[in-house]
């Protein structure tokens, strides 16, 4: 086969956080700039490639089922994203002459389609990239994600994230401004700022948070900005001045603030490097600059020193704060992780506390969300679902209308319906 010009037919799927969408992004610009051709299902294709994810053994367990289907195809196939780097035996035990691909390795992505096509098994799964100012298929036409980092500083005791993609190497930040300004020309009306932990950009080159979306707000042109996950210890000191930028028209006034645990026990235990009194100065100074901030958070219930009181705790949290999203995960054992090693509560303990959970968040993101009702003003239609579209009011609230509503359009709409998950609106007619 000749390596130097190729045309030939590739799938690609992703999972995980958005940082992996972005990278799938990045592989198809690359391959289609190369002359591959972007297929939508994986039996027309002559290479697969998936972008995989491990954050949650139940995530992995699907990615080994992925695995499984695709190489029944008895195709070449590439395995991207964390797993590679997290559960190489696992990937090379599923399909021997799978190549593999690490998160920092994405600009290799062509090289090593290439020479899988050829039949050869290549690993790239150390590297340093930048992942900006690269070609992009954008999976969303409206919607660009900008990689502001990768790696954190951070050594959480659950978390595999360190395993696949190492410490922290905040981007440049004149690079992710031209990178914006790069997705608004390609018609982009939303941003997305991400990276495994956006509350610590910066701190390895003096830098801050807060000074790069300084920078963001005065960026010409007419879009919205939605800032991705912060870990609660990098912005404690700094999150006045983090909410005194959102305020800005051009910011969704959106924060997930994740705080795993309400319990100070639990969170030491998870290395976590801040307390629930952090959790709750962060919260109450926000919603004080921002009334109608929309606050997301993230929960680890059943986590192996989660005992009856820790858990009563994390309860006694959520009641008081009343965060208007929350994605609850049960524990998993990661391997390579030091939570792996402890011994684990029994399954039944897990699913009851699980289960608790679950009706209280509910009760409490249905409450959040009826605050919303009778409220009209402008939202931004960013997404197509079946049977509707999604528009985003200026507190990043999903509200369900009418499916013919144009993608990157600004629109009137009144809200009229409310459930635990989203609200329900009409277009206003002039």
């Amino acid at each position: 086969m000749n390596l130097q010009k190729i045309e030939a037919k590739v799938y690609i799927e992703a999972y995980g956080c958005s940082a992996n969408l972005a990278d799938a992004e990045i592989i198809a610009g690359l391959l289609k700039n190369s002359g591959f051709t972007i297929e939508k299902t994986p039996s027309e294709a002559e290479l697969n490639i998936i972008v995989s994810c491990t954050v949650k053994d139940a995530t992995y367990q699907r990615m080994v089922t992925r695995v499984k289907n695709l190489t029944s195809l008895g195709k070449p196939m590439i395995v991207a994203g964390c797993m590679p780097k997290t559960s190489k035996d696992a990937i090379l035990k599923l399909n021997p002459r799978a190549s593999l691909i690490g998160p920092n390795s994405v600009d290799k992505i062509v090289a090593v389609a290439k020479r899988t096509l050829s039949g050869e098994r290549v690993e790239e799964l150390n590297g340093t990239y930048t992942k900006l100012l690269q070609p992009r298929v954008f999976r969303n036409p409206v919607v660009g994600i900008v990689q502001i980092a990768s790696g954190c500083l951070s050594a959480c005791s659950f978390c595999q994230v360190k395993i696949a993609r190492g410490g922290l190497r905040s981007f440049d930040e004149h690079l992710i401004l031209d990178e914006i300004r790069r997705f608004l020309r390609c018609g982009c009306r939303e941003i997305w700022l991400t990276s495994q932990d956006n509350g610590c950009y910066g701190m390895d080159r003096g830098g801050s948070l807060a000074d790069l979306l300084d920078k963001v707000s005065k960026i010409e042109g007419d879009f919205r900005v939605r800032v991705g996950m912060m870990n609660p210890t990098y912005i404690v000191r700094d999150i006045g001045r983090i909410v005194d930028v959102l305020k800005d028209v051009k910011f969704f006034k959106f924060l997930h603030i994740p705080v795993q645990s309400g319990c100070n026990d639990v969170l030491a235990d998870m290395k976590r490097e801040y307390t629930r009194e952090d959790f709750l100065e962060i919260a109450k100074k926000a919603r004080q600059k921002i009334p109608t901030l929309t606050l997301s958070t993230d929960i680890i219930v059943g986590y192996p020193t989660e005992e009856e009181e820790c858990f009563r705790n994390t309860i006694s949290l959520l009641e008081e704060v009343k965060p208007d999203v929350v994605n609850i995960s049960r524990f998993s054992p990661r391997p390579g992780t030091k939570a792996a090693l402890l011994p684990q509560h029994p399954y039944e303990v897990v699913k009851r506390r699980s289960t608790i959970l679950h009706r209280i968040v509910k009760a409490i993101c249905l409450e959040r969300n009826r605050i919303w009702l009778g409220w009209r003003g402008e939202s931004l239609v960013d997404e197509k679902v079946k049977g509707a579209r999604i528009a985003r009011n200026p507190s990043y609230k999903p509200i369900l209308i009418s499916d013919d509503a144009e993608l990157g359009s600004y629109l009137e709409v009144e809200v009229n319906g409310a459930s635990a998950a989203c609200l329900r609106g009409v277009v206003c007619q002039e």
